[in-house]
């Protein structure tokens, strides 16, 4: 193995690691020596790949922003634009809170840090408000309903699903998983608020 190819497995583990210690305890409980433990290096090569804590959380957060785009991306090429685009973006972005520890913990020091590189949430929410604008256009929303408010209802569909996996509430022990929750929670909005057109 490389130097440089060393250098990148121990950033990674040191990233995934970090970002497993913010997941369970965010931000300000988060210690350096236990991400150093659990990623199996010492403190000297943390600080050498993160000269600060901050440094750290701003990593977890870039590439929990770089995977929510790329599920954005995809989703964006394989369904046609409108208001299933924005169904089809909200359970996916919810599967992947749920299966991935980066993606989580990004989420949650974009509402937990005022500062750092992009926030988890502007990696999609341009792209749902401008998916409702064209729905509205297309005629895919009900009169009467406009695209923000459409667009504050998804917000909180992901933060309840956030919070839903991260908190291992009684209904997300059950068989269904959150992201199939959140299809359920679609398909009874959707009743309100679809027009003819969708």
């Amino acid at each position: 193995m490389t130097i440089q190819e060393r250098a990148a497995r121990t950033r990674g583990l040191l990233v995934l690691a970090a970002a497993q210690e913010i997941d369970r305890v965010g931000y300000e409980g988060a210690r350096l020596t236990r991400i150093c433990q659990s990623a199996g290096v010492s403190m000297g090569a943390l600080t050498f790949h993160f000269p600060s804590k901050g440094a750290l959380a701003d990593a977890v957060q870039e590439q929990g922003w770089s995977l929510a785009r790329s599920l954005v991306d995809a989703v964006l090429t394989s369904v046609e634009p409108g208001l299933q685009a924005v169904v089809e973006l909200t359970v996916r972005l919810a599967e992947l809170l749920e299966r991935d520890v980066v993606v989580r913990s990004a989420a949650r020091l974009g509402g937990e840090r005022q500062a750092g590189p992009e926030a988890w949430v502007r990696a999609w929410l341009p792209v749902v408000e401008e998916l409702l604008e064209q729905a509205r256009r297309d005629g895919q929303l009900r009169s009467g309903h406009e695209p923000e408010t459409v667009t504050a209802m998804v917000t909180y569909l992901l933060a309840g699903a956030e919070s839903q996996i991260r908190g291992g509430s009684p209904a997300a022990a059950g068989a269904v998983s959150v992201a199939g929750q959140l299809e359920e929670i679609w398909r009874l909005a959707l009743r309100g608020i679809a027009g003819p057109g969708a």
